[in-house]
């Protein structure tokens, strides 16, 4: 899990951009950046730990609710998809 300063950070910064106002946690773009930190994250774990499946699924549930989102995002605000996968670095 990443820290509530770190939540709080990735809100300020993704919801001054891509949301209405600084505290916006529930704008698409905002949800997905918070999403990606927490796989972010997890990475480093499942490095060390290849047997753990149980928290694998988890991981596997938080990139398809990220896909949706992203999905979503791409069909609502098309400009808006672009510029949050360039500032993420998701899709190349």
């Amino acid at each position: 899990m990443i820290s509530l300063e770190q939540s709080k950070q990735v809100v300020a910064e993704f919801g001054k951009e891509f949301g209405s106002s600084e505290k916006d946690s529930g704008c698409t773009a905002v949800q997905v950046a918070l999403i990606t930190a927490r796989i972010a994250n997890l990475a480093p774990h499942f490095a060390k730990h290849k047997h753990d499946y149980t928290g694998n699924r988890g991981l596997l549930k938080l990139i398809g609710q990220r896909k949706r989102l992203l999905t979503y995002l791409s069909r609502t605000n098309a400009p808006k998809y672009q510029a949050l996968i360039k500032k993420l670095g998701l899709r190349k």
